[in-house]
């Protein structure tokens, strides 16, 4: 009896000695369930960016497509928002399916004024801007979009918003005339022609485009437009 009652004692023993052991090893083998906290931070960052993007694209292609769309009550009311979205990196045309030549011949001037410190103001030559983009497209297998139609570009939008004269009556229209103010500026001072200077003038000369088989010799047509500008106020250029 007492071999008996002993073995069953030592049995006892081993199961409650072995209980915590077995439960100390269960604890070992799942570590914690929650995630570290920096861990939980970057999942929610990842997910607010990728939240964010697709907010962002979503307003673009709405935006985009109002104003695209014909005239509504929507696109008229927040023109000036869309106007600001989409001009002038995000304009939209059909010109790449549906072309819209020029038929005239534009050749764009400018030249610079620098005041001296003794008050007198320096004015340089005429530079044609518009012969340095035309050399930088002929002969060249891959020309420049931004050669070919940068300026071009930029001076249709800013007769597209003020006509004839030179007053900018809109947002849009001031907006142009800075864009087309500091591609000018900058043509100038990467020929390093027009020195130190703080204001720019343009001057565009407006030719028809010769009848096939007319015999002009050297002599170009005469222009149908001389349009002079103002001179604009420019940051200060050059050396």
């Amino acid at each position: 009896m007492s071999s008996r009652n002993e073995s069953a004692g030592v049995k006892e023993r081993d199961q409650s000695d072995s209980h915590p052991l077995r439960e100390e090893g269960r604890h070992d083998a799942n570590p914690a369930r929650t995630n570290p906290v920096g861990a939980r931070v970057l999942k929610a960052g990842l997910h607010g960016a990728v939240g964010l993007c697709l907010v962002t694209a979503l307003v673009h292609v709405v935006v985009v497509f109002l104003a695209v769309a014909p005239a509504n009550s929507l696109s008229r009311r927040y023109s000036q928002q869309i106007d600001a979205w989409v001009y002038p990196l995000f304009e939209q045309n059909w010109r790449l399916f549906a072309p819209n030549p020029d038929s005239v011949n534009r050749q764009m001037l400018a030249r610079t004024a620098h005041t001296a410190s003794d008050g007198s103001m320096r004015v340089s030559p005429w530079v044609d801007l518009t012969a340095a983009d035309r050399a930088a497209v002929e002969h060249h297998v891959f020309p420049s979009h931004t050669a070919q139609n940068l300026l071009r570009r930029a001076w249709a939008s800013y007769v597209e918003t003020h006509g004839t004269d030179d007053v900018a009556r809109s947002e849009r229209a001031e907006m142009m005339q800075k864009y087309l103010r500091n591609i000018a500026a900058a043509r100038v001072a990467g020929h390093d022609r027009g020195g130190t200077f703080d204001f720019i003038q343009l001057r565009v000369v407006t030719r028809p485009v010769a009848a096939p088989g007319a015999t002009a010799g050297n002599h170009p047509p005469t222009p149908v437009e001389n349009r002079l500008l103002p001179w604009w106020k420019v940051t200060s250029h050059g050396k």
